[in-house]
């Protein structure tokens, strides 16, 4: 992102500065030399997650109470675009914890969710994962069956989720489910799976076109024993008020998603920025030639404009508050357009080797493809816009209003 001073309203301040070179320098160390490895194997990337605990990253966004650092969306896009910029199955390890359940337990859960699941997000731990995909159940959420019944004091939870990023490695899943009596979008809400707990079993990972280091899989709960305190939001079957909640705080999620997509798409203009430089054709650098500088111009172009929207969204977030819905929408469908784009005429530009896995922008193009499925399709992200906007909706930002509406 930029790094801008004086007046540019996105300025970075002197521990943003800071904390965006202690990324890079993670990122670049550590993580890049192995990043092809874990593309290759489809293993777990743990030496990432080691470098990222050992260099404290995983605490970003955890409330200093719980031994983090109580930072917000703004950083937690920095570190996420450094990471990403070289190899976003690594980044991912980072997301899952700075927007995925241990945001929405401090936002959202009980004392005693916090005092159990945060530290360990904080210190690096433990992994975490949602679970909120089901068979027949991806972006129409609200066909899912995951279904709680009443046991006691708690309940006994029945259900089978699909495409649960790192679900395998994780130590806890925060699975979205129906509270009894729950109909459509009324008395869904979600609770804190502790994955050790009977009943909990891995059904399979899925075999993935990028992202590989990162398996997706899927999670059988099996009359899984669900406290009281296990319980992040309990649905209320007269309303979708808890759904409507939950799904406001994958603003985060999709403004990580959107971050990672800025920076493989930096990591691969970068790339093909030194070999254009470095390739000579008749004593020519190709960088030289004017066909391929319009290139670079719109791949550019492009991806700033996606940075912007971004960076829109997460400032207007506060230190602790939540990304707007509208400027979100915008932000993850134009980041998830731009990577497809840039990564694409990276792979162009290259040629040949391109389209090898020898080099780098390949296996960004064949990540950043889920990133465009995952939190929330480019199509569910432009159903939400374009109904906004047909409806005459204002952004936050310069009271902008549709003009055909006034």
């Amino acid at each position: 992102m930029s790094t801008g001073t004086g007046n540019d309203p996105f300025g970075e301040n002197d521990d943003q500065q800071a904390l965006r070179k202690l990324a890079r320098d993670v990122a670049e160390r550590e993580l890049a030399p192995m990043a092809r490895h874990w593309d290759e194997t489809e293993e777990f990337p743990q030496a990432s997650w080691d470098a990222l605990r050992a260099a404290d990253l995983f605490g970003i966004t955890i409330g200093e109470r719980y031994g983090g650092m109580g930072m917000g969306d703004v950083e937690a896009a920095i570190v996420l675009e450094e990471l990403a910029r070289v190899d976003v199955s690594s980044a991912i390890l980072a997301q899952l914890v700075f927007n995925g359940p241990p945001r929405a337990i401090e936002h959202l859960g009980s004392d005693a969710l916090k005092e159990r699941w945060l530290p360990i997000a904080a210190s690096g731990e433990g992994l975490f994962c949602i679970g909120i995909s089901e068979t027949e159940a991806g972006s129409a959420v609200t066909h899912m069956r995951a279904r709680l019944t009443a046991d006691g004091d708690g309940y006994r939870l029945n259900a089978y989720k699909n495409y649960v990023t790192g679900g395998h490695k994780a130590r806890a899943c925060l699975v979205w489910c129906r509270f009894p009596g729950s109909e459509g979008a009324k008395g869904i809400g979600a609770v804190v799976v502790d994955l050790s707990a009977d009943g909990v079993s891995i059904a399979g990972t899925h075999e993935k076109m990028g992202l590989r280091g990162t398996s997706e899989a899927e999670l059988a709960f099996d009359d899984v024993r669900i406290g009281p305190d296990d319980v992040l939001l309990a649905g209320d079957a007269s309303n979708s008020n808890a759904f409507k909640t939950l799904i406001s705080h994958i603003n985060h999620e999709r403004c990580g998603n959107a971050a990672m997509c800025v920076g493989a798409a930096q990591g691969a203009l970068e790339y093909a920025v030194r070999y254009a430089n470095e390739r000579t054709i008749g004593g020519a650098a190709l960088a030289t030639l004017q066909g391929l500088q319009w290139k670079f111009a719109d791949m550019a172009t492009q991806l700033e404009g996606a940075r912007l929207l971004l960076l829109r969204a997460v400032h207007l977030a506060g230190p602790h508050g939540t990304p707007p819905a509208l400027e979100t929408a915008m932000a993850k469908a134009a980041a998830n357009q731009a990577a497809k784009f840039v990564c694409d005429e990276a792979i162009q530009l290259l040629g040949g080797y391109g389209y090898s896995r020898e080099y780098p922008v390949e296996r960004a193009y064949r990540d950043i493809r889920g990133l465009c499925i995952g939190a929330g399709t480019v199509e569910i992200q432009r159903n939400f816009i374009g109904s906004n906007v047909a409806k005459g909706a204002t952004t936050v930002s310069a009271g902008w209003r549709n003009p055909l509406i006034g």
